[in-house]
């Protein structure tokens, strides 16, 4: 059996090795709709002998944008990448204006939809780009539907043209390219190689837990990131069933029907996880109530491994029988592990989590490495809370004089599509330039500790590092977004969007009268006093010079459709600056 060492070769991987009956699972009018290992390697054969009688060519390029994870985007990617064509997976929230640019600047000459609102943005634009044609996953009237692609593809008589192309693909070659969603500025399109995956998953399957084959997954952040997307390759080279959650409502309901083992987060979810288990605590009364903080008091103590001793352990035990059992049941009752990225981790949350029986590893990397660099494991005492994990075989990390985390590895990417320019400026030989500072401890646990970019200097000539005291205060559930400001200004400052479920709740029960809107709510001295007591406890662990000295509040909630967020939930600095330049303006001016 033959080691993947191209994309595709994933699915004959699994087909050889386990041939799964329910190897993809998509839920279509109320049911699960399975399909199997063999009827996956069929339909996307048949699409690459379509694909070929369409005209596509070796290196031509294909646009997936799905608004969820859904089968028929890997039955694509593999009909795609086997005839040597590359796909481009775009964010399906971004602008029509982004649609644009993407489908242009990579030449895409097919481009298929998930649905109707996809849909209509592409139509949008269209005809100010190179398609061909569109092709839907939905029955939609008036757009094709990509079962033509099985008709077209039923005659297998150019199958052998499909697998000299197969043949003829190198593991160096390249695979996808993946714009990704910049805080400034255009997206740069990342050329990502065979190689650069698929080492990527060979170097990260052993830093899942080892759970056995068949075993059921549940998938839900975007396919079209990198971060999901290797992990579906893991999750088929390990022989895993994997079940595609509905949208991000339903993963509770879907988690419990289907009673996943694994799988992936980002700290957001958890956060808002953490905040309906929390409200549910306060409707509590009694012995109920008092058992529940006590647990989770607990559980915000919790060290893995045993550290905290015999008593600590007893007790854990209590705790998890009585309050996190529930907590599990929550979600399928069956989960041993998740693994979170994308942004900082709480270690509160870490530590609740792992208390509960459902240890949260978190893993570092972006787009330009493929994306793992490091991830925490917790077998052989690889995990410590508050740390991204070790850094992965055969990928190096170094910490540079100003505190850059520097990566070599199979996994950095081939370069920027059509800009050689900014590929010169991340790389040093074979060394990629993160753009994020960290340090290694003495135990060789990465520990990231903010952006370069992102450091600055007030008007006194002192340095603030905004992540730090972001994600210190993003620990108050008061708080669900925090920018800290001050740029060549006298003293750092933030605007904080309010989590204003948790604030109507805690006015609720301390009788302050917040209004009906969310503008009243963030006029409340009440409320702006409550979150000084947040900012207070923060700062007392900070220097003078770095201290938030003055906040104002947002009325609105941050998103990616409002534009303050990109499609990875990172915070568009410049934007949020504009967008509120009237709270700046009244804290500075």
């Amino acid at each position: 059996m033959t080691t993947p060492t191209r994309l595709f070769d994933f699915p004959y991987f699994q087909l050889e090795k386990f041939n799964l009956q329910k190897a993809l699972n998509t839920k279509k009018d109320g049911k699960w709709e399975a399909t199997s290992t063999q009827e996956y390697v069929d339909k996307a054969n048949m699409v690459s002998r379509a694909l070929l009688r369409l005209g596509v060519k070796k290196n031509d390029k294909i646009a997936l944008i799905s608004s969820t994870n859904r089968t028929e985007w890997n039955i694509m990617d593999i009909g795609i990448l086997q005839i040597g064509a590359q796909d481009i997976p775009i964010y399906p929230t971004i602008s029509a204006e982004d649609y644009k640019y993407v489908l242009n600047h990579s030449e895409s000459i097919y481009c298929f939809v998930s649905d109707q609102e996809v849909l209509d943005k592409v139509l949008e634009i269209k005809d100010e780009t190179a398609l061909k044609d569109i092709f839907s996953f939905d029955h939609i009237p008036g757009c094709k539907h990509y079962s033509e692609l099985f008709n077209i593809g039923a005659d297998d008589s150019n199958q052998s043209e499909v697998e000299s192309l197969k043949d003829s693909i190198s593991p160096d070659d390249l695979a996808t390219i993946i714009y990704t969603s910049g805080t400034t500025g255009r997206p740069k399109g990342v050329m990502l190689t065979h190689d650069n995956i698929t080492s990527n998953v060979l170097d990260t399957v052993d830093r899942l837990p080892q759970i056995g084959n068949n075993s059921k997954v549940l998938s839900f952040l975007p396919i079209c990131h990198i971060f999901e997307r290797v992990i579906i390759y893991i999750y088929q080279y390990s022989g895993f069933s994997m079940y595609y959650a509905e949208n991000l409502e339903k993963i509770g309901d879907n988690a419990r029907e289907i009673q996943p083992i694994f799988m992936t987060v980002v700290p957001r979810l958890l956060e808002k996880v953490f905040d309906k288990i929390h409200a549910k605590g306060e409707e509590l009364t009694g012995i109920k109530k008092a058992l529940f903080f006590w647990a989770i008091s607990l559980g915000e103590k919790w060290e893995p491994y045993g550290k905290n001793g015999w008593w600590y352990e007893t007790q854990l035990k209590v705790a998890r029988k009585l309050i996190f059992s529930k907590w599990q049941a929550a979600l399928g009752g069956e989960l041993i592990s998740m693994v979170s990225g994308s942004a900082p981790l709480q270690p509160r949350l870490a530590r609740i989590f792992g208390a509960a029986g459902m240890p949260v590893m978190e893993g570092y990397g972006l787009t330009e490495t493929s994306p793992v660099v490091s991830v925490g494991q917790l077998a052989d005492n690889n995990y410590k809370i508050g740390t991204v994990g070790k850094p992965i075989p055969r990928v190096e990390v170094k910490i540079a004089e100003d505190g850059e985390i520097l990566v070599k590895g199979p996994n950095i990417m081939k370069g920027y599509y059509k800009d050689p320019e900014r590929t010169a400026e991340v790389m040093t030989g074979d060394y990629f330039h993160t753009g994020d500072k960290g340090i290694i401890d003495e135990d060789g646990f990465l520990k990231i500790t903010g952006r370069k970019k992102e450091m600055f200097k007030t008007s006194g000539g002192k340095y603030v590092i905004p992540a730090l005291l972001e994600n210190e205060l993003k620990q108050s559930r008061f708080i669900e977004q925090i920018m800290v400001v001050g740029e060549g200004e006298k003293m750092p400052a933030a605007l904080i969007q309010p989590n204003f479920e948790f604030v109507r709740d805690w006015a609720k029960l301390k009788n302050v009268n917040v209004g009906t809107t969310n503008e009243e709510l963030v006029a409340c001295q009440e409320v702006n006093d409550r979150i000084q007591k947040e900012v207070d406890k923060c700062n007392a662990q900070f220097g003078k010079w770095e201290q938030i000295k003055r906040f104002e509040l947002t009325p609105d909630t941050w998103s990616i459709e409002g534009g303050q967020l990109t499609p990875t939930m990172k915070m568009k600095r410049d934007i949020i600056k504009g967008i509120y330049q009237n709270l700046y303006d009244r804290i500075y001016r």
